[in-house]
């Protein structure tokens, strides 16, 4: 008898202090799904808030092998595959910069490194930016989408440095 009242109280102890924990964890971890523009779903991300930043751990298949693609963090969380992903709008840009890297008054805040495709169309990659945020804060991505390109960001021109058309989107939950 004794040893039920003991687990009981533990899980009780265990409810009580356990859901803040829990709570917290969900806030600083968020998956994205990605449709591709027939609408099948071909891969995921797992982002990581970190002390100044997010990670962002990326596996999508079905991609063109051996390529350079830019991938983006755009500004409305929707992917509809039947507007190839326009729905995503423009990149994430809360500090009206200019777009790339390379540009003098840039980068945009959504704006993240060209990833590279193996032999086997697979993208998979850990990108780290300290530019945005895991919340719904002013730098925040929560809500917002994920978008592969067809082809590599120039890192100087805009919108999205001449790196076409959208390949794959996934929704930040």
């Amino acid at each position: 008898m004794n040893k039920i009242l003991g687990l009981a109280v533990a899980a009780g102890t265990l409810a009580a202090f356990g859901a803040p924990a829990l709570a917290q964890q969900g806030k600083s971890t968020a998956e994205a799904n990605f449709l591709n523009r027939a609408g099948t779903e071909t891969g995921r991300a797992h982002l990581t808030a970190g002390n100044d930043g997010v990670l962002f751990e990326v596996e999508i298949s079905g991609l063109t092998p051996r390529k350079w693609v830019a991938l983006h963090i755009h500004e409305t969380g929707a992917c509809d595959p039947s507007g190839g992903h326009e729905s995503a709008g423009g990149h994430f840009n809360p500090d009206g910069k200019e777009h790339g890297f390379l540009a003098a008054d840039g980068p945009h805040a959504g704006d993240l490194p060209n990833q590279y495709v193996a032999d086997d169309g697979v993208l998979r990659a850990q990108v780290y930016s300290t530019m945005v945020r895991l919340d719904d804060a002013e730098r925040g991505i929560r809500g917002r989408a994920l978008v592969v390109h067809a082809g590599s960001d120039d890192y100087r021109n805009g919108p999205a440095g001449g790196a076409g058309d959208r390949l794959a989107c996934a929704v930040i939950k």
